[in-house]
């Protein structure tokens, strides 16, 4: 008599991969999570004057231009043709790349040994970062900048993880589109060739994938090297420009002070300097040391080369993910008690730090009440974005004043690349005619064929409008409906409409060129 088989037992997953799989959709959640809150209070106020540079650039794509590589305006115009000039639509991918930064320095966090706690931590602390809501918020080149940063460092991590030199590949990608978004990635650059030749990680410069890396990198930046070599490397000016009035402004002087408050959220202070020991101090961190010699280079570049605080910003995410992973590690040596004070000290860090971020960052304060009050002391940030469409509407009511003959050979002349944005947005709803300026990349695209013969100069202090135009008479002011005080409504308030050039077009065009 045949007996019958045994059942066999069920298959289970091993209990890694299960964890595995749920962190996964955790994080992924997170993720979600970040993107659908920049979505849902992005709404207010309207656009910025960085994003209304990038929007006009946008409709005039090209491989380069003179602030900055072509990138973000790219992304823009895919923005533009998808949602028009819908605010939200436009932050839209902002948005996802933040939800996707959470994700990314989640994973960092689990290859430098944190579990789920670690994860989560590290990525809700980028989150809350000031760089990092400012970048989910606003349509500019920061936005993009931050992920690129971010997926550069998680690549590294992965290669030092893994010693698989595949990953040389993304390390290159992520260096290239870095690269064609903001020059400032050149520092990160720096940081990851030092850290290759001083450590032991300099074996891969016997490896044709690192090679292979750096031929990606080259390949994604050509288009825009080909561009500043056309145009006589004008960024290398525009830069040099900027830093020397930015020097001169003491907008450099904070940079040390401007770590604890600006590159990261000042309540997560304690994790980025414990994710920075672990590289020193840590047994598991030994292997990862490199990305603390790429953060030092590149934090030491900047400061010793007069940056700005927020430059170094993008590479905190690497270290408030080992900072969370180290924590988890010694939540395990500490008694149960011990070990839920220390939770409970993470989750109160991670909501105070974040609630005051967002009040202060976000766009969520009515305007005009004491919590816009607060936010407008601290930064400009929103004030900034107020008071667009007003002026569009201001200098269509001047436009409509004149009379027809001389609507037909009239320009808009803007003083900077706010006001031409802004105008160049707004002025097809108004009827209104060309925006022409010596700002930036504007001044490349001239004034037009035929020359105007009246301009409706916005934008500029009544001394220099007088320098070129013998006739200047001011018609207007600006202001906007709401009372807001910003760069508008305090300096070169004036709107004027001015004739008879004192030169030739050509000639005084020559001398209108200005960086901003």
């Amino acid at each position: 008599m045949q007996t019958q088989p045994s059942a066999s037992p069920p298959v289970t997953m091993p209990e890694t991969a299960v964890h595995r799989i749920s962190d996964n959709m955790l994080l992924l959640l997170i993720g979600v999570g970040v993107v659908l809150f920049h979505i849902f209070t992005n709404s207010q106020y309207g656009f910025h004057r960085d994003e209304l540079d990038i929007l006009m650039n946008a409709r005039q794509l090209d491989w380069g231009y003179v602030a900055y590589p072509p990138l973000a305006p790219f992304l823009a115009r895919i923005e533009l043709t998808l949602f028009g000039s819908s605010l939200i639509g436009l932050r839209l991918f902002p948005a996802l790349a933040q939800g996707i930064v959470v994700v990314l320095v989640g994973l960092m966090a689990r290859d430098f040994g944190g579990g789920r706690l670690a994860q989560v931590v590290a990525a809700l602390a980028v989150a809350i970062s000031p760089m990092a809501l400012t970048a989910g918020m606003l349509i500019q080149y920061l936005s993009f900048d931050y992920l690129w940063w971010v997926l550069l460092a998680f690549f590294v991590t992965r290669l030092l993880r893994t010693e698989n030199p595949r990953w040389w590949l993304g390390i290159g990608t992520a260096v290239g589109l870095g690269m064609m978004t903001k020059y400032t990635m050149a520092f990160f650059v720096a940081g990851l060739v030092v850290a290759v030749l001083i450590t032991s990680t300099r074996r891969y410069l016997r490896s044709p994938w690192l090679w292979a890396g750096v031929g990606i990198a080259l390949l994604l930046f050509l288009p825009n090297l080909l561009w500043q070599i056309q145009h006589d490397f004008i960024s290398v000016d525009f830069l040099s420009a900027i830093h020397a009035r930015d020097i001169e402004w003491g907008r450099t002087d904070d940079f040390l002070i401007g770590q604890l408050h600006t590159a990261v959220n000042p309540f997560t202070v304690p994790l980025w300097v414990a994710g920075l020991l672990f590289f020193f101090l840590a047994p598991a961190g030994k292997r990862f040391r490199p990305l603390a010699w790429m953060f030092l280079t590149t934090f030491g570049l900047l400061w010793v080369t007069n940056g700005r605080s927020y430059y170094v910003g993008p590479a905190y995410p690497m270290l408030l993910a080992a900072g969370a992973a180290w924590v988890d590690s010694w939540l395990h040596t500490l008694s149960p008690r011990g070990a839920w004070w220390v939770k409970a000290g993470l989750a109160a860090m991670l909501l105070v730090g974040g609630v005051v971020a967002v009040l202060i960052i976000k766009p969520v304060a009515p305007i005009n009440s004491p919590l816009w009050d607060v936010t407008a002391e601290i930064s400009d940030t929103n004030s900034e974005m107020v008071g667009w469409p007003d002026l569009a509407q201001q200098v269509a009511d001047i436009y409509a004043s004149l009379p027809a003959e001389q609507q037909a050979t009239t320009a808009i002349l803007a003083g900077n690349y706010g006001e031409a944005g802004a105008l160049d947005l707004y002025g097809p709803e108004f009827g209104l005619p060309p925006v022409i300026s010596g700002s930036n990349s504007l001044w490349a695209r001239g004034y037009g064929d035929p020359p105007p013969e009246t301009v409706i100069v916005v934008g500029f202090e009544a001394g220099y409008a007088r320098r070129f135009f013998a006739s200047c008479q001011p018609v207007g002011r600006v202001t906007n409906q709401y009372g807001v005080t910003n760069e508008e409504t305090t300096y070169h308030t004036t709107i004027f409409v001015c004739q008879r050039p004192w030169q030739p077009w050509p000639d005084m065009w020559a001398e209108m060129q200005w960086f901003q």
